[in-house]
C-alpha cells in the first residue's frame, strides 16, 4: 500500500468516526426529547436508525484491521487506528443507550409524570450532548488538553444523576402512583449518566492519541447510589 494511499484512508477513518458520533449525539437528544414530550414516533425514529449506528462501528473496526494487516503501522499511526477502534466501541454503546431511553418512551403508558424530574432529566440530556459535541471537536483537533476538560464535565453529569435519583424516591415514596413513572426516571437517568462515561473514555484515547499514554481521567466513576 502506497504511502498516500495510506494516509487517504486514515483520513476517511477519521471522517467516518466524526459521522458517526454524530448520528450518535443525534440519537442522544431526540431519545430524551422523545421522552419528555412522549413522541413515541420520534423515538422508534431513534431505535429504527441505530443500525447505521452499528453499521459505522462494523466499517471502522473492518478497515481498521484491514490497514494494520496490509501497512503493518508503527508510532502514531498505528495509535491512530487503535484510537478509532476503541474509540468506536464506546460510541456504539452510546448509541445502544440513546435506544434504551427511546425504548422507555415507546413503553410509557399513560403513568403518572413528574414535570419538576423531567425538567431535570432534559438539563442533564442537554449537558450530555454538550459533552458528546465537544468530545467530537477535540477528536478532530487531537486537543488532549480539551480532553481532560471534557472528561472533567463527567463530574456534573454525576450530580444531576443524584439529584434526579434523591427527588425521584421521595417523590415515590410520598406518591405511590409515580412509581411507575419514577422508576423509568431512574433508568433513563443512569443511561445518561453512562453516556457520560463513555464520552470520557473517548477523552482517555484522545490523550493515548496525543501522548502515547494509557491515562484514567476519572477515577471514581462509579455511581454511589445515596
Amino acid at each position: 500500500m502506497l504511502r498516500s494511499q495510506f494516509e487517504e484512508d486514515l483520513l476517511n477513518l477519521h471522517n467516518q468516526f466524526y459521522e458517526m458520533g454524530m448520528l450518535v449525539s443525534d440519537a442522544v437528544s431526540k431519545s430524551v426529547t422523545s421522552y419528555i414530550t412522549h413522541d413515541k414516533e420520534l423515538a422508534k425514529d431513534v431505535i429504527d436508525k441505530d443500525e447505521h449506528v452499528n453499521e459505522h462501528e462494523v466499517k471502522l473496526e473492518k478497515k481498521s484491521f484491514e490497514m494494520i494487516a496490509l501497512q503493518q503501522p508503527v508510532t502514531t499511526d498505528l495509535r491512530t487506528i487503535i484510537t478509532v477502534m476503541k474509540a468506536s466501541s464506546d460510541l456504539e454503546r452510546m448509541g445502544d443507550h440513546a435506544v434504551s431511553i427511546a425504548k422507555s418512551t415507546v413503553r410509557v403508558k399513560g403513568t403518572k409524570r413528574i414535570s419538576e424530574i423531567e425538567k431535570v432529566i432534559s438539563d442533564m440530556s442537554d449537558f450530555v450532548k454538550k459533552m458528546v459535541d465537544n468530545v467530537l471537536i477535540a477528536y478532530v483537533k487531537t486537543d488532549e488538553k480539551d480532553a481532560r476538560m471534557i472528561a472533567k464535565m463527567d463530574k456534573q453529569v454525576n450530580e444531576y444523576y443524584h439529584e434526579i435519583y434523591s427527588n425521584t424516591i421521595k417523590v415515590m415514596q410520598d406518591h405511590p402512583e409515580t412509581v411507575v413513572s419514577g422508576t423509568d426516571y431512574l433508568n433513563v437517568a443512569q443511561y445518561l449518566e453512562r453516556i457520560g462515561d463513555y464520552v470520557t473514555n473517548i477523552c482517555e484515547w484522545i490523550v493515548y492519541l496525543a501522548t502515547g499514554k494509557i491515562t484514567e481521567l476519572n477515577s471514581n466513576r462509579q455511581i454511589d447510589e445515596p
